[in-house]
């Protein structure tokens, strides 16, 4: 049986969050006043936030559809996700930045990991569909 087809709306309304996210936060990062380590620091931690929500994503997923993913795996992706957050948390909680800027990175970050989460959803489901 197939399914119901993802929206071309809801498509782009994914990848405009994922770009308008990590766009931001990479923009931001450039124009920032930090030394180089501390951009390095939050750039990282992004790219550790993405990997691990879509990674998290697939293996909720695949629980769903009852394919397998070892307890391990899935607890890994669980704590990659909520660490990535910690991390950010941290480095934002004792940064020497405007409230405003923390402010900005922090919604940044969570857009980019909305974003990424819908795009690999919506991947997932248009592949789903042409089986």
């Amino acid at each position: 049986m197939k399914k119901q087809n993802v929206s071309g709306a809801f498509i782009a309304a994914s990848w405009i969050a994922l770009g308008a996210g990590m766009v931001g936060f990479i923009v931001g990062l450039t124009r920032a006043e930090m030394q180089l380590n501390e951009k390095g620091y939050y750039l990282v931690t992004l790219l550790y936030g993405l990997f691990a929500v879509i990674s998290l994503q697939k293996a909720v997923r695949d629980r769903l559809e009852n394919i397998k993913v070892t307890d391990i795996y899935y607890g890994i992706c669980w704590f990659a996700t909520i660490s990535s957050i910690i991390l950010l948390a941290v480095g934002l909680w004792n940064a020497t930045i405007l409230p405003s800027e923390k402010g900005f990175y922090a919604f940044a970050f969570l857009l980019s990991l909305f974003g990424a989460i819908a795009v690999q959803k919506n991947t997932r489901d248009n592949m789903m569909n042409q089986e």
